[in-house]
């Protein structure tokens, strides 16, 4: 699970009041799936501006979740595609190494009829579109990003 979920996970819980040790916050987070040591939730405690009370930890005056923003698909698709491969229904975007991730992120994002979803790898993306057409639809789309 990723930073973002298990933050916006600690602040909810501090929403219902203090929580008394990281120890408790980490037994929290583990009944939500998430793994985390002390480094860890030290880290998020400091990122998230959290105070230490009396009480325990609490979100401080500041400590708000930010979802974080993706650049546009475009300027993604720009900027990391290097191919675009059709197969029948299905699409596979190849770019540099490291870049699948935040652009599938964003083509999910876009919530375009053409797309059911994506799988993404290191420099690989699966689109997967309901039919042959729409996936040429897709990949028009996409191409005409690329410029």
């Amino acid at each position: 699970m990723s930073k973002a979920a298990r933050q916006k996970a600690i602040l909810e819980l501090l929403h219902r009041g203090p929580v008394e040790s990281q120890e408790e916050l980490q037994g929290f987070l583990a009944k939500r799936g998430f793994e985390a040591g002390q480094a860890t939730l030290s880290r998020d405690i400091r990122e998230l501006g959290l105070v230490k009370t009396p009480d325990g930890y609490s979100a401080g005056r500041g400590a708000t979740f930010v979802e974080p923003v993706l650049p546009s698909v475009s300027r993604l698709v720009r900027e990391f595609v290097v191919d675009v491969r059709l197969a029948q229904n299905l699409i596979v975007l190849k770019t540099s190494v490291g870049s699948a991730q935040p652009v599938a992120a964003a083509v999910d994002a876009e919530d375009w009829p053409e797309v059911v979803g994506t799988l993404a790898g290191d420099d690989t993306i699966l689109v997967i579109s309901p039919d042959n057409r729409t996936a040429q639809q897709l990949v028009r789309r996409i191409q005409g990003m690329l410029g």
